[in-house]
Formats: structure tokens, C-alpha cells, sequence
């Protein structure tokens, strides 16, 4: 690691601490050179392998954005995204995988996504699901009612 002031290319670490409940590592480093110390942050990447063949890093932010979208109009707050992203990450980071297709980020989002707002995740659900006709619609819902207990009701 090279000093941020000076640019000597050795550090020592000084301290090491778990941040973010554990996702990341929290180092205080000192430069020998110069003295000066600094702080590093070190972070596990978290690959997203797409259907195209393509891997990127995982986005939090994207997550949120895509869920934003199928939220448009809804009462769902800013805060309930950013919850519900952070779900979705952590139950990703929890499969202990450095690289996920994006097929299961798309199901670690629909779980969150039912309890969040069932509209908002037909939404989502026609989209990921790719529904081409009512009876994809007509069979999701009824599997909404049956998990609320309210099959057959109307």
C-alpha cells in the first residue's frame, strides 16, 4: 500500500477492526517514510455474472433502482428501499459466493420485494419473470392469495 502523502510504497498497519457487521476491514496505517498515518477501508468484491456472459460488481444501488421503479406511484418510502437493499445484499454476501448469476439477485429481490408492496412485486415479477399473457398474471396472483390465505375470496 502506497502512502497517500508521500507515496513510499510500504505501510505498516498499525490497527486492524471488522466494519460494516463484518463486510469490511478497517486498517489505521502508518507510513515509515513520513510518518503521517492513515486509514484504509478493505472490501470484499462481490461479482454479478449477467446473462451476456459479462460480470460486474454488485450494486447496491442498483438493486434499489430497479425496485424503485417497480415502486413508482406506490406508497413506498425511500427508506423501504434502502432497507430492502440491504437485505438483498446481505443475504447474497450470506451465501458466502464471490460471484452470483444475476438470475439470484433477481430472487434474493422478489422475497423482500412480496413483503414490501405485492403490487410493486407483480411488477417486478412480470419483468424478471417475462409474463406474456394474463394467465402469467392470473397464476402469480393466486399464488399471493394463497400464501395470505385468501384463495378462492373475492
Amino acid at each position: 500500500m502506497h502512502c497517500p502523502f508521500c507515496r513510499h510504497p510500504d505501510t505498516r498497519v498499525v490497527d486492524s477492526r471488522a466494519a460494516e457487521d463484518g463486510a469490511a476491514i478497517r486498517r489505521r496505517r502508518t507510513c515509515p517514510e513520513c510518518g503521517r498515518r492513515f486509514t484504509t477501508q478493505e472490501t470484499v468484491l462481490l461479482m454479478v455474472s449477467k446473462r451476456s456472459g459479462v460480470t460486474e460488481p454488485f450494486s447496491r444501488e442498483k438493486v434499489i433502482a430497479g425496485v424503485r421503479r417497480a415502486c413508482q406511484g406506490r406508497p413506498v418510502g425511500e427508506d423501504s428501499l434502502a432497507q430492502l437493499g440491504q437485505r438483498v445484499e446481505e443475504s447474497i454476501r450470506g451465501t458466502g459466493a464471490a460471484e452470483i448469476a444475476s438470475h439470484e439477485v433477481g430472487l434474493a429481490i422478489l422475497g423482500p420485494l412480496r413483503d414490501l408492496d405485492e403490487v410493486a412485486y407483480l411488477r417486478f415479477a412480470s419483468v424478471y419473470r417475462s409474463f406474456e399473457t394474463l394467465a402469467d398474471f392470473e397464476a402469480e396472483i393466486e399464488r399471493l392469495r394463497v400464501a395470505h390465505g385468501t384463495a378462492g375470496e373475492e
